[in-house]
This record gives structure tokens, C-alpha cells and sequence, in this order.
């Protein structure tokens, strides 16, 4: 199946986010701290946003925000959670939107059940030390690995 060109991809997003403005009063996402046993956290490469984020996504109509950070994290990851992750914080993510909410997910024991291989979606996963994350890490991902790794007050927005 042919790769679907960039520009195209990120048409289509913003288009979903614009009907997604006015169809939904309130958006719900989740974003999941990945942390192995060397305390190394785990960062996807988006096709449509700069730079190294958590990973994460929307909250399905039907879905608990555990099944949703579990799903994500299988779908852009290949990581199996082996129980339930910790629930962090929940932040108000108003740069793009006034009604958007992030809930933050710290999860410690998991496996990896396959390589994640660059789709259309999630250009690279990788582990990353905290002192070493790529320079490209946006800022809000930053600011969540620091609140957790160095126990910092979380603050309501993203």
C-alpha cells in the first residue's frame, strides 16, 4: 500500500480536529511516562507534529482512561502494560483548544511484545535517559518527565 504524502496527512488532521471542535463540547486524551528499569522513558516521533512526545491519544466514546492509555500504548508503541498504569495528573490543554484535558499516565511494568515499525502515524519509539532526551522534545513532554522524576507540583495546564 503506498505511504500517503505528508501534506495530506496533516490536512486530514487538522480537518478531524476542526469537526471534532464543533461536535464535541470537551475533548479527552491520555499520555502514557513510560519507565524502564534503568528509569529510561519512552517517546514517539509523530508524522504530523515536531518533535518527540509521549505517547498517547484520544479517549474513545465507551473507553475508561485506563483501556485508552493501554490501546494507545499497544497502537503506537507495541508496549503491553502488565496492570494498571498510575494516573499522574490530569492537565487542561488550552493552546489548543478551551476544551481540551490530558490525562497523564505513569507506567512502570510492561513488556515489549514487538518492534514498532514507522507508519503513517508514529515515525520512531524510543527509550531515552532523562538527562539525555533529544533536543527536539516539546516542552509539555519535558515538563511531565521533570514532575515526575524529580516529584515537582504539577501545575493544571500543559
Amino acid at each position: 500500500m503506498p505511504r500517503m504524502p505528508r501534506p495530506l496527512i496533516n490536512m486530514m488532521l487538522v480537518c478531524q480536529h476542526l469537526v471534532l471542535r464543533f461536535v464535541r463540547p470537551m475533548t479527552l486524551g491520555v499520555r502514557a511516562m513510560v519507565l524502564d528499569r534503568q528509569n529510561r522513558v519512552l517517546l514517539v516521533r509523530h508524522s504530523y507534529l515536531p518533535g518527540w512526545h509521549l505517547p498517547g491519544g484520544g479517549v474513545d466514546a465507551g473507553e475508561t482512561l485506563q483501556q485508552a492509555v493501554a490501546r494507545e500504548l499497544r497502537e503506537e508503541t507495541s508496549v503491553e502494560l502488565n496492570g494498571p498504569a498510575q494516573l499522574f495528573g490530569i492537565y487542561f490543554n488550552n493552546r489548543y483548544s478551551k476544551r481540551d484535558h490530558i490525562a497523564v499516565f505513569v507506567a512502570r511494568d510492561f513488556r515489549i511484545a514487538g518492534t514498532r515499525k514507522p507508519d503513517w502515524e508514529i515515525r520512531d519509539v524510543q527509550f531515552f535517559t532523562i538527562d539525555a532526551l533529544p533536543p527536539d522534545t516539546a516542552r509539555a513532554t519535558r515538563d511531565r518527565i521533570l514532575e515526575v522524576v524529580e516529584e515537582l507540583p504539577s501545575p493544571p495546564t500543559w
